[in-house]
């Protein structure tokens, strides 16, 4: 089958200089299946940073998402008109921290330019981006104490209606063994896991693939085989395919072996999103 990517980011994304004309022309040219540009939307830092308190700006590293949603999705929007009939290019967001400013989230799910919403969760209530934390100085039990509230958050964030797939389920698990080689066994959270699937499958949402892990030092996809297999036990049917790539050269990074797990975890298709509803191939 043809590959696909539905998570990207570009020079509208914070942490990306990825210039999206060049984006797009690759993805073009590699005759990718579907193609979604995803850049960041932090609901918990939509407003400009005049807009939050002390507090709260000591666990924020960026502000005024909304302003850099409307740049991106303005900038895909121009480019699908471009492309039409040369790439199934997707206006997408990868929207964080749904349930921490829900009004953002309603303002994102209510704008007709998008095709697809990945609902993703990089920081927990009261905590920083798990990009920003240091893992060196915490015990295994503040690490997994910080879990088990990342999975409940996660838990409520799966009741909502807010989005279309939930981005790397497991990333949570990424920069304390990347850069610190600390391994968390989250088995023990396995009930809630599943739960979260539930909640997905019962509600037509389903999870993404995200592959970057395989190439950034963690050595698996976020989640791994054992976990796409849960999710496709609690009754889901929407798997997405995502590099999660930050730079041109990524994209479609790694995409054979996400079709890999998903062909291992019982998976047919694949799925991706246009104009919100999910569209699938065949997994040959």
């Amino acid at each position: 089958m043809k590959l696909m990517d539905c998570h990207t980011h570009t020079q509208f994304s914070v942490d990306s200089e990825a210039d999206i004309n060049e984006c797009v022309k690759l993805a073009a040219e590699l005759g990718l299946a579907a193609y979604a540009i995803t850049d960041h939307c932090e609901c918990n830092a939509w407003h400009g940073e005049e807009h939050y308190s002390e507090d709260e700006k000591k666990l924020l590293e960026s502000f005024d998402y909304a302003a850099d949603f409307e740049n991106s999705v303005s900038a895909v929007t121009a480019l699908k008109e471009k492309y039409a009939g040369k790439l199934n290019l997707l206006c997408g967001v990868e929207l964080g921290q749904i349930l921490q400013d829900t009004e953002a989230a309603k303002t994102v799910n209510a704008d007709s330019r998008v095709d697809f919403i990945i609902g993703s969760l990089h920081q927990v209530v009261g905590e920083q981006d798990f990009y920003f934390i240091d893992y060196e100085k915490m015990t295994m039990d503040e690490i997994y104490d910080l879990l088990e509230r990342y999975f409940r958050e996660a838990y409520e964030v799966s009741r909502t209606d807010l989005f279309d797939v939930f981005g790397h389920i497991t990333y949570c698990l990424r920069y304390m063994k990347q850069r610190h080689g600390i391994e968390a066994d989250i088995s023990r959270y396995d009930d809630i896991i599943a739960e979260i699937f539930r909640n997905l499958a019962q509600n037509g949402r389903g999870i993404e693939i995200n592959t970057s892990g395989l190439r950034q030092g963690f050595g698996d996809c976020f989640p791994s085989l054992k976990y796409v297999k849960l999710f496709r036990d609690m009754g889901g049917e929407i798997v997405t395919i995502g590099s999660d790539s930050h730079t041109v050269e990524d994209i479609a990074a790694n995409a054979a072996d996400g079709i890999g797990i998903a062909r291992a975890a019982g998976f047919a298709r694949l799925a991706y999103f246009k104009k919100r509803k999910p569209y699938f191939i065949d997994i040959k």
